[in-house]
């Protein structure tokens, strides 16, 4: 997905909810802080691992109801999925474990390709610390084409971690992760 497309789905989303917010958790919110990760001013490889999936998380934060709505209209499978190859999924606030303090955070996606409505998007280090606490192989994939970008940095996540409801073995692990992916 390339930064146009999520302009499209925040636009989309915000006509089909009826709202001029909606929120982008998961991984394509990346293009809301760094939205030249498209050029080719980047390693190749790593772009196609953080622009790879054609899928973007959509929270209505005003209604949080709305994620069936859409799944519906704007989610895989669906029309505006068979049309434009890539899609939106309703989610909720317990999609992702996200640190203190996240909203506060946000960046905003606004402009005449999203007809005004404000995508606000996760900030990267809140971003990867959902993608870390996930744990599934692509997330790692993510979090190891962040750092080989150098669009994360490693005190910023350790305090996110610090700053995330979780138990203190999960906490650990989780910070190993982080200290080894800097080593390289």
């Amino acid at each position: 997905m390339d930064r146009a497309q999520l302009e499209h789905i925040i636009r989309a989303a915000g006509s089909v909810a009826g709202t001029q917010d909606v929120m982008i958790l998961g991984s394509q919110a990346i293009l809301g802080q760094f939205p030249e990760l498209g050029t080719s001013a980047f390693d190749e490889n790593s772009r196609q691992i953080l622009l790879r999936s054609m899928e973007a998380d959509v929270l209505i934060p005003v209604d949080e109801t709305k994620a069936d709505l859409i799944d519906g209209v704007l989610g895989e499978l669906s029309p505006f999925h068979n049309t434009h190859g890539y899609y939106a999924q309703g989610v909720d606030r317990t999609t992702a474990l996200l640190p203190k303090g996240w909203e506060t955070r946000l960046l905003t996606i606004c402009n005449d390709n999203t007809n005004h409505v404000r995508g606000h998007c996760l900030e990267i280090h809140d971003l990867m610390i959902a993608k870390l606490v996930a744990g599934r192989p692509k997330d790692h994939e993510f979090f190891e084409a962040a750092v080989h970008l150098k669009l994360v940095s490693q005190p910023a996540l350790l305090e996110r971690l610090n700053d995330t409801l979780l138990p203190n073995d999960r906490r650990d692990q989780l910070k190993r992760i982080i200290l080894r992916g800097f080593q390289h």
